[in-house]
Formats: structure tokens, sequence, C-alpha cells
């Protein structure tokens, strides 16, 4: 039974209930919409990081110049995986990292030779200088729940997925959750 206020004049009751309908339907398609999302969100949060992962990586060696690596860095590709010969992670470098690495000093309005080449990249410029040399990394075995929490803690966009061992297995990024997010809600 709709309830109407006493104030509300016989003649427009009908008007009145009208609106009072398409306000509860709203709420209730509202309601549902949020369910729906919440199941996907729970549903997400238990998907295995290793079927969203991505297998193929960029995998360098730290003594590796970093002209190579700038010229690695291709299409999708925005970071890399630093190993050793068994695979084993040293470390990480995304390409905020690289860009890091030739932000000019703030003290300084005048750029001068000097200065443009301490900032260029030589042949002597190697991957061990700005790779990241602990990163955060996600297991293999853990759900996306859980890398999710450690990418909102953290601020981090690329996740290193390693097993017991430390030997990458893949890459986690925010682009590869969002591509599941799109395709379980759609």
């Amino acid at each position: 039974m709709v309830r109407l206020p006493m104030e509300v004049p016989p003649g427009k009751w009908s008007k009145a209930k009208k609106v009072h309908l398409i306000h509860t339907k709203r709420r209730m398609l509202q309601l549902k919409r949020k369910d729906e999302l919440s199941y996907n969100i729970r549903y997400i949060s238990k998907v295995p990081v290793k079927l969203v992962m991505d297998r193929e990586f960029l995998t360098l060696h730290p003594e590796e110049s970093l002209s190579k690596l700038v010229q690695s860095l291709r299409g999708e590709e925005s970071s890399a995986v630093v190993v050793d010969d068994e695979g084993k992670l040293l470390g990480f470098i995304t390409m905020k990292d690289l860009l890091r690495f030739f932000e000019p000093p703030r003290r300084y309005s005048i750029v001068g030779i000097n200065l443009l080449k301490k900032y260029s990249i030589s042949n002597a410029s190697r991957v061990e200088d700005i790779m990241v040399r602990k990163p955060i990394t996600i297991h293999v075995d853990e759900n996306l729940g859980r890398a999710i929490r450690i990418m909102l803690e953290t601020g981090k966009h690329h996740l290193p997925v390693v097993d017991d061992k430390n030997r990458v297995h893949g890459i986690l990024e925010v682009k590869d959750i969002i591509r599941l997010i799109r395709i379980v809600s759609s």
C-alpha cells in the first residue's frame, strides 16, 4: 500500500503515486546494481593472480645498458623485470623509474651542456643503476583480492609475480585487473 501525505489534494493523488512509484523503482534498481557489483567484486577478489597476470614480459640482466632498456620498451610494455641467469628476481623497472633518471635537478634554471651530458644515456649507464632492488611482489598462488590490497596500500601499478624461490612467472598490472572487471561486468 502506498502512503501519501495527507496534504495532497484528492485530484493530485495519482500524480503523487506515480512519482512515489518512480522513486521506489529507481531505488530498487540501484539496490540491484549494488548487489551485482558487490557479487562481481567478491568474484574478482577470489580469482588467482596466475590467471590474470601477463606471462610475456620484458626481462633484462642488471649489467645490460639503459639504451637496451629504452629500445626494448615498446607498445604496451611499461615495465621490465631484472633477473639473474636462473630467472630469479633481482630488481624491477617501470617507465616512471626511467623518467626519474632523466629528471633534472630543480635548483638549476639554465640547462648547460655538462648537465645534459650527465643525464644522457651512455654505454656506461646500466639497468642496475636505476632498478628498484627490492620491489613489492605478489606470490603466484595469491588471489586478486590480496593483489588489489597491495596495490592500493603501496600505490604500485605493477607487481612482479614470483614463486617461493623468487623466480618470476609474470607481471600483474592494474590494466589486467580492469580488463577482468570489464569482462565480468558486461
